[in-house]
């Protein structure tokens, strides 16, 4: 493990100033599912996860996937990160089919994914090393998502050292600093303190106005649904399908105040209802 550690930190470089986003320009990021479908098979039992998934999500939208426990959010999200293979249909990614993981897609877990011997500045740092970009580009990266989720006095702290929303603001920066097309977020803020969670929503609508990424975003939390997106999918299970979708017509600026406003309140009340029955 030593070996492996010695390996993997990054050395410590003098700090170089960067000016504005790392996405690459012309970047598209729009996902095509059609005719998606998954089933699990032993040989006592036959279970259909999935069925019939037919979803399109345009370049830089922020889409959330929202439905009770079981319906097949996580194996759908799963499938569109080619981290599961589906037994029916197809996924794309700007017209190329998805086969497996790529660098293209960055992906957030509820659980804190960071490695623990590794500084904030190296967990960022991290893909961009893999990818072999150089020592002055990785801290010019660093530095960029350090500012941009406001750990910069923290670049030289450990996970543990971390608080837990701090901790899913650098998992957020890592994933990004592979320059992906796409984001997707399986509950990101699903373990954190109520107060947090409405700070980090908040974070995250930042980054991605800055970043131009496209997010697929799952969540059990109707507000935090409504807050976050501008289009809402209803997921019901046995099997898993999508039972509606919602445009969210909210401000672009997404301030505390939106909550309070009749529109928000209303689609509240509207997938309350449709979730419950």
């Amino acid at each position: 493990m030593e070996a492996v550690k010695q390996q993997i930190q990054a050395r410590e470089e003098p700090v170089v100033p960067t000016s504005g986003s790392t996405r690459a320009a012309g970047q598209r990021g729009e996902i095509v599912i059609a005719g998606l479908g998954k089933v699990y098979e032993s040989k006592k039992s036959r279970f259909a996860a999935l069925s019939d998934i037919d979803l399109s999500i345009g370049s830089n939208e922020f889409v959330t996937v929202v439905g009770p426990s079981g319906c097949g959010k996580s194996t759908l999200l799963r499938i569109v990160a080619g981290l599961d293979e589906q037994t029916d249909g197809s996924v794309t990614l700007d017209g190329n089919e998805v086969i497996g993981p790529g660098a293209e897609r960055g992906m957030v877990f509820q659980g804190y994914t960071l490695f623990p011997w590794l500084t904030v500045r190296e967990n960022i740092e991290y893909g961009p090393k893999l990818q072999g970009i150089s020592t002055l580009e990785r801290r010019a990266i660093s530095n960029y998502f350090l500012k941009v989720i406001k750990l910069e006095s923290f670049a030289a702290a450990y996970p543990k050292q971390l608080s837990g929303g701090m901790k899913q603001r650098v998992a957020i920066a890592r994933a990004l600093a592979n320059r992906p097309k796409v984001l997707l977020m399986d509950e990101p803020f699903g373990a954190l303190d109520a107060q947090t969670k409405l700070d980090m929503q908040e974070m995250l609508l930042e980054v991605w106005e800055k970043e131009k990424t496209t997010v697929l975003f799952i969540t059990h939390d109707i507000e935090e649904a409504i807050f976050l997106s501008q289009r809402i999918v209803v997921m019901g299970a046995n099997p898993g399908r999508i039972l509606k979708t919602f445009d969210v017509k909210l401000p672009a600026q997404r301030t505390p105040e939106v909550r309070e406003m009749p529109a928000f309140l209303a689609l509240r009340r509207e997938l309350g209802q449709l979730l419950k029955h």
